[in-house]
């Protein structure tokens, strides 16, 4: 059984797309983030803290850390995506910007730009030197970090903007060709599925073509583990973040790229929850639960009958 086999991944589009196995290589190139600087605000998103999710660079060149990543994946790929991914890879002069990306593109194996930012660091500079990698054959795919659609939730993680900057950012994008991927955690204070099928259908009609779906877990360092280790957050179990995941994806159209359906934090960074140490027990048991009631696209029955399959697995 293979995730492949419900859902439509990021591997499986590009293989069809390329014909061959397309790989990310992850950069850091030292940026900041307006909501830690002071720009529109200080100390960052409150489940924040980057270098729990990022292997950290050590202030290798972009070209030093594109040929570390290669190592690394060894014989799996032989070409990819110069994935800046790391704080707000938009979040700078554009000739600075300018200067990063070409040193990515310059190399012959990368087919394009895969870049994380906010949807509120996307200048019309910016997106001019994104369309002009389109217009030499390069495919750029813009990672926006929203996480929710929800106001309320938005401001109560200290997130800096709202739902519609999103929505303006993603549509302007979609405007221009980019391909958008939208990040979004499940399991932020005070949300329930409702929140997240809410965040699942706006974000749809904004136009995304990709996914992110992260569980929300806590890290060293974040405002979020002070109100853990306080007893004021609770954070979902592997078998509801799973329910809730394999609900969003047989709601996704099927054509709708997942980038992701789970993820992980640094073992030496990660608080809780533990099933966040390993990416494939998660996989895995969403791909179990779409094999159970439908594959990505299906809307499938009501999502709280389905509790009785966790309980017999339990049993």
């Amino acid at each position: 059984m293979h995730l492949d086999d419900f859902v439509h991944t990021v591997g499986a589009e590009w293989q069809h797309r390329y014909k061959e196995k397309i790989h990310k290589l992850t950069l850091s190139a030292g940026f900041s983030c307006p909501n830690r600087d002071g720009t529109i605000g200080r100390g960052g998103c409150t489940f924040c803290n980057v270098d729990a999710f990022t292997d950290p660079a050590g202030g290798l060149s972009v070209a030093e850390q594109l040929c570390r990543g290669r190592k690394n994946i060894a014989e799996r790929s032989r070409r990819y995506f110069a994935y800046f991914q790391a704080y707000t890879s938009t979040y700078a002069e554009v000739e600075y910007l300018r200067h990063l990306y070409d040193q990515a593109l310059c190399e012959a194996d990368i087919v394009g730009l895969c870049v994380g930012t906010r949807p509120d660091c996307l200048s019309r500079e910016c997106i001019d030197l994104l369309l002009s990698y389109a217009d030499r054959g390069f495919d750029i795919i813009v990672e926006l970090g929203l996480q929710t659609a929800n106001d309320r939730t938005l401001k109560a993680i200290n997130r800096g903007h709202d739902f519609r900057c999103y929505h303006d950012s993603c549509r302007l994008l979609r405007s221009y060709g980019f391909e958008v991927c939208t990040h979004m955690i499940i399991g932020l204070p005070r949300e329930d599925l409702d929140d997240n099928m809410r965040t699942l259908n706006l974000v749809l009609d904004a136009g995304t073509t990709a996914l992110k779906l992260h569980p929300l877990h806590v890290v060293r360092g974040s405002v979020m583990e002070g109100q853990y280790r306080a007893g004021r957050l609770s954070l979902p179990t592997q078998e509801q973040y799973v329910q809730i995941a394999g609900e969003l994806i047989a709601n996704t159209p099927a054509d709708i790229v997942f980038h992701r359906v789970s993820a992980t934090a640094r073992i030496d960074q990660l608080v809780a929850p533990d099933y966040c140490i390993k990416r494939f027990p998660v996989i895995d048991a969403v791909a179990c639960y779409l094999a159970k009631y439908g594959a990505q696209g299906c809307a499938i029955g009501d999502f709280y009958e389905k509790e009785r399959y966790f309980r017999r697995s339990e049993d």
